[in-house]
């Protein structure tokens, strides 16, 4: 049976940091929760971030071919190792998963495909998940617990859209799996969290082939939340205001309306609008 982390921590005197947002999942029953929902098959390859104090690990390594588990505080490798004991279809790395390219974890698996399964840190979300979305190597589907208020943020529609939403939306379909009650965790969180799925779009399938001018000019729309679309453009990408209008009513928008009501075709249609403007600007 699982130590509870409470029980597991005093014995290697480890007390968690609140700078590293360090939360232990361990509920067997959110465990349980999270390994299907990640639909982790015998034959796949588990990057696992942040595995705290081993509980999920262990049910990964259960399941999968192999569980490459990256974990930033040194201080939880003794307890990993102790309870990891035995296990040996599971990898232990110390470090920054943002310091860290999934092509040179996954390349001596030989593992084109990959999932990865996380319960990290909610400050940092969206750095993980734009890390992993822009890799050269790309998993299939990114199962994770995030902040309550995170997750909804993903999954919002026009009319509420915002800069995460659009990223999310634009690399994968995001679903909310369920949400995880606070006691779940140890130490309890003093926020709501969510279990979210995202299934990795093939880059053939983004609603836009350059995705480094797409969020530019979506950037630039949502840098003044309050702003007209036309002015955050125009000031955002240094354009004057005829060039954004006419850009706008072209693909049938009002240039008064604001960031947050695009769809993300609207943002696609309006990259290629805009392309040979923001090019020759920034040259």
């Amino acid at each position: 049976m699982i130590e509870r982390p409470s029980d597991l921590l005093k014995k290697f005197d480890f007390y968690p940091k609140k700078s590293l947002g360090q939360n232990f999942l361990y509920d067997p029953v959110w465990i349980n929760r999270i390994v299907n929902a990640a639909e982790i098959s015998k034959s796949d390859i588990v990057l696992e971030i942040g595995p705290g104090s081993g509980s999920l690990t262990i049910a990964l390594s259960s399941i999968a071919r192999k569980v490459i588990a990256v974990e930033i505080d040194n201080r939880l490798i003794p307890i990993l190792n102790y309870v990891l004991d035995g296990i040996k279809n599971v990898t232990v790395i110390t470090g920054d998963i943002l310091d860290c390219e999934p092509h040179k974890l996954m390349e001596q698996y030989d593992a084109s495909k990959f999932v990865v399964v996380a319960n990290i840190p909610y400050y940092i979300t969206g750095q993980i998940v734009r890390h992993l979305f822009e890799s050269s190597m790309l998993p299939r589907s990114i199962t994770m617990s995030v902040q309550r208020e995170v997750a909804e943020r993903m999954i919002v529609t026009p009319g509420q859209m915002n800069l995460l939403a659009v990223s999310a939306q634009f690399y994968s379909n995001v679903k909310i799996m369920g949400y995880i009650p606070a006691g779940a965790f140890y130490p309890i969180p003093s926020v709501d969290s969510a279990l979210i799925r995202l299934d990795v779009f093939d880059p053939s399938d983004h609603v836009h082939a350059d995705s480094s001018l797409f969020f530019r000019i979506v950037r630039a729309g949502f840098a003044q939340k309050r702003k007209q679309l036309q002015n955050s453009l125009s000031n955002g990408l240094s354009l004057n205001k005829e060039q954004t209008l006419n850009a706008l009513t072209s693909i049938g928008l009002d240039p008064r309306c604001r960031a947050q009501a695009l769809t993300m075709q609207n943002w696609a249609d309006l990259t290629d609008l805009l392309r040979d403007a923001v090019s020759v600007e920034k040259k």
